[in-house]
């Protein structure tokens, strides 16, 4: 088959086929013939017509079935797969294709996944309602934080600050991407120290606290971190999904640990960033929640990420619609937030947000506790419908917050 064999727009889409969405710009070829090269290139075809290719492999072909200027559809086999290996897929649709000469750019825009396919995969075990559920808060936008600096403390001064962070009204306190099991913070040591700094926050709040603590590391070390971590008794652990790869996530869900799997997404820019080429954070949404982790960083659009308002409010839609019988997930957003911005995360998101800030509660200027404070107390008013400023005016941290972020 040669590359303009591939394409068919009279082809309808079976319920079994995957479906990518590409944004392809051709260079030193036709766009009839760049379309074709990718089906081929990321399913049965090569640069040049085979010897070896038999007739009933020809039905396993990708077929490019639309093509809207430099926005194309590819539907692929499922046949082409195999069952339950999100690498394999990965491989085949986002693999080689990025690579070749006469593709000036190629992004991955959207994937849509058959049924067939994503029954083999687990999902989030816990998802929005038991990420709920467990903190006993039905409702409302649950606030948390990330230690900063963020790498650096030992152990015992990231247990304080994370037990400052959760008395002034953090839900939640995570690890920074990067900390792992450094010489000056073992992991073994924060993770015992800075539980039983939560469990001392619990007993003085009567709240429900979480930390999530960063098990990222060689899959063998990872899965011996989680069941640490499952074993003293904390509910929530973090890792970086890209740095670790699709086949470690898998093993991780696999394992069934009664662990909520945070997904933080260190590196996504290198892939999302450029609207021509790559893949979008849409899809990476989609694949964290079929292989199952139960929240994820989605983006801002205030703050200091590059996200648009349009993009965030995709990946969203992404991380709760209707999947096989999968749970949403829990979107996080995080990145240059700080008390002032909480009204207009809850106008985007709603209130199923875990609003992280870190540089925006511990660069309070009375300190990490009145930091925290202030994002609740800035939450509450919004909650209420209060301006901030008016609710500032009897609430001492957020109105220092104000005043320090209008800077």
């Amino acid at each position: 088959m040669k590359y303009k064999d591939y394409v068919d727009l009279n082809f309808k889409p079976s319920k079994n086929d995957l479906v990518c969405e590409f944004f392809i710009e051709p260079l030193g070829m036709s766009m009839r013939e760049a379309v074709g090269a990718v089906a081929a290139e990321s399913s049965i075809g090569t640069w040049t017509e085979t010897t070896t290719t038999k007739q009933y492999v020809e039905r396993l072909a990708a077929k490019v079935f639309e093509i809207n200027k430099n926005n194309v559809k590819i539907a692929y086999p499922s046949e082409l797969f195999e069952p339950s290996n999100m690498p394999n897929i990965l491989s085949s649709v986002a693999g080689n294709v990025f690579g070749m000469r006469n593709l000036k750019n190629l992004r991955l825009n959207d994937i849509h996944f058959p049924e067939n396919i994503l029954k083999g995969f687990k999902g989030p075990k816990f998802g929005i309602p038991g990420i709920r559920r467990l903190l006993k808060i039905p409702k409302r936008p649950l606030i948390g934080t990330i230690i900063k600096p963020k790498i650096g403390l030992n152990s015992e001064d990231h247990a304080r600050v994370a037990f400052n962070a959760w008395v002034g009204g953090c839900d939640i306190v995570k690890d920074d991407e990067n900390l792992s099991s450094q010489r000056f913070n073992k992991f073994e040591d924060r993770l015992a120290k800075t539980v039983r700094m939560k469990m001392k926050a619990e007993r003085e709040t009567g709240e429900k606290k979480v930390y999530m603590i960063n098990i990222t590391a060689e899959a063998k070390e990872m899965l011996r971190r989680a069941k640490l971590v499952e074993d003293i008794g904390n509910e929530y652990v973090m890792v970086d999904i890209l740095t670790l790869g699709w086949s470690a996530l898998q093993t991780l869900r696999n394992e069934d640990f009664n662990l909520v799997l945070h997904a933080h997404r260190a590196g996504h820019a290198a892939l999302t960033k450029n609207p021509k080429h790559g893949i979008s954070m849409k899809v990476i949404t989609k694949l964290t929640r079929i292989v199952g982790l139960d929240q994820l960083h989605v983006g801002t659009a205030v703050g200091k990420m590059f996200e648009t308002r349009e993009e965030v409010l995709e990946n969203c839609k992404a991380i709760k619609e209707k999947m096989w019988n999968f749970k949403p997930m829990m979107p996080v957003a995080s990145g240059g937030l700080h008390p002032a911005l909480i009204p207009k995360i809850i106008e985007i998101f709603g209130n199923d947000v875990v609003i992280q800030s870190g540089g925006g509660i511990h660069g309070h200027l009375l300190g990490t506790r009145a930091g925290a404070k202030a994002m609740r107390q800035a939450l509450d008013a919004a909650m209420k419908r209060i301006p901030l400023d008016e609710y500032a005016k009897s609430h001492k941290e957020l109105k220092v917050s104000l005043e320090e972020w209008k800077k």
